[in-house]
């Protein structure tokens, strides 16, 4: 069955043909990571800057607020005091809703991002 030259030589383009199926998928592979980690990374960078601003834009919104708030209670030193406690109330409603504000959020993103292939690679088929 198998001492047929034809069977030999099929046998062999067979295992020639798998072998470059191989390597085309690493290569596909690769590129798929490479694409999902630019849009990971761009994605991080764009929410670290907009924090970044958001940030500095809050510093002058608060000492701004410290100021207005000055002509109504009487000191500034009391004004920067009622924005501190702000400031903490505003970390503790983060830290107690961080789970709907951030974990839950970032999770739908990175499953969005690197678990929803199958729907993709379905609809190329």
């Amino acid at each position: 069955m198998f001492t047929d030259d034809k069977n030999i030589d099929n046998i062999q383009k067979l295992f020639s043909e798998f072998k470059k199926y191989l390597l085309l998928q690493k290569e596909y592979t690769f590129l798929e990571i490479t694409e999902k980690l630019t849009i990971f990374f761009s994605t991080l960078i764009l929410v670290i800057i907009l924090i970044i601003l958001g940030m500095i834009a809050l510093f002058y919104l608060f000492f701004a607020f410290a100021y207005i708030l000055e002509s109504w209670v009487g000191s500034l030193k009391i004004s920067f005091c009622i924005i501190a406690a702000l400031n903490l109330l505003l970390i503790s409603l983060t830290v107690v809703f961080r789970k709907k504000l951030i974990i839950l959020p970032m999770t739908r993103f990175l499953s969005g991002l690197f678990l929803n292939d199958s729907k993709k690679k379905q609809d190329y088929e």
